[in-house]
């Protein structure tokens, strides 16, 4: 639809020209003619530029050596212009020097013949033109490899997320059953009533970890990224976890300081996680450790703090486990701090503020 407006366009502008020459070399058939071709061409300058410059030059090279210097060729010009825009880049150029020197060897023959003098600002003028297709062409290219690049970026962090989300599910449930089940295998030939007890908390806790992948997998799909914050695990879930954690051998409490304050379901779900990631650890690489939870809500913050009394410093696998709770702590806007105490043990310190915290809800 542009390029048949531009097409009109063009030829009204040198169709005016020609009707307002009181004399025409050629005729004004013949005019009209070379106006309506190259005109037309126009129409196909996306897809074939160097064929509808070729056109368009010709018409414009008749009236050129006809000393018709009242038709400024704007077909010609438009072509020049579509030629750097949608041509190959070297080959735009070598045509812009051979459509300068074409036209002014046509000057110049005509200056010889008797006509006017040529003006010399001509000279160049293709390659100005192509010059300017080709910067916006360079313009546009690089707005669209920036978009690409935004989207890559998405998806990597998409990919991210979907990793920590598996990550926290999956190791938590699974070092669970697997402490549960080691303890009923010890006591199962000498307390076989308690090592039933045990395997029936494992079996409770595989439920729990299925029916937790397959919220996961619901809000993954959701097309609104918040929505995998709100699955229903956050702070309010936080004496289920603890009691869960308490019940696969692993000796932690939990202390809420301050006047619980509602938060968006990010910083929710985070806080649930910080928790969940770190008694996982706890569980996984301090043996025989005891563990506390503190969430301490303050006037512009909250904060949580979970501590172990281990033997060594607990470390995250898989790359995603510490890792995974920095970059939540940090899209929420607040600082996590994880290693050694001085005095032995483990300690995973996060604050959130939460005026920025509310603020990524919205």
């Amino acid at each position: 639809m542009a390029d048949s407006l531009l097409a009109a366009f063009v030829w009204a502008f040198q169709a005016m020209l020609i009707f307002s020459t009181d004399t025409l070399t050629p005729p004004l058939p013949v005019m009209v003619a070379l106006d309506t071709v190259a005109s037309a061409a126009l129409l196909w300058r996306r897809d074939r530029p160097f064929t509808v410059l070729a056109v368009t030059t010709a018409c414009h090279l008749v009236t050129v050596v006809t000393g018709q210097n009242t038709w400024v060729s704007l077909a010609a010009t438009c072509a020049l212009y579509s030629v750097g825009r949608y041509g190959a880049t070297r080959r735009a150029w070598i045509v812009a020097l051979a459509f300068d020197f074409v036209m002014s060897a046509a000057a110049q023959l005509l200056h010889l013949t008797g006509g006017e003098r040529p003006a010399v600002t001509g000279t160049v003028g293709a390659l100005v033109f192509v010059g300017l297709g080709q910067l916006l062409r360079f313009r546009r290219e690089l707005a669209e490899r920036a978009r690409a690049e935004l989207a890559e970026a998405a998806v990597r962090a998409e990919r991210r997320r979907i990793a920590r989300e598996l990550h926290d599910v999956v190791a938590h449930h699974i070092t669970t059953m697997n402490v549960l089940v080691g303890a009923a295998r010890t006591t199962m030939s000498q307390h076989p009533e308690q090592a039933r007890e045990t395997l029936l908390t494992a079996e409770r806790t595989g439920r729990e970890a299925m029916a937790e992948m397959r919220q996961l997998l619901h809000v993954l799909r959701a097309d609104d990224g918040s929505a995998a914050a709100s699955a229903g695990y956050g702070a309010a879930a936080l004496p289920a976890l603890v009691a869960r954690v308490r019940g696969a051998g692993l000796p932690v409490e939990l202390v809420v300081a301050g006047d619980p304050v509602e938060v968006g379901p990010v910083v929710d779900h985070t806080l649930y996680r910080v928790v969940q990631e770190a008694l996982t650890n706890v569980g996984k690489h301090a043996d025989g450790a005891r563990a506390s939870v503190r969430i301490v809500y303050e006037p512009g913050a909250v904060e949580v703090e979970v501590l172990d009394d281990g033997p060594g410093a607990d470390v995250a696998e898989g790359g995603f486990g510490l890792d995974g709770m920095a970059e939540r702590v940090t899209a929420c806007g607040g600082l996590l701090r994880a290693g050694p105490r001085p005095e032995g043990g483990f300690e995973v310190r996060a604050r959130i503020p939460l005026t920025a915290a509310e603020g990524r809800t919205t």
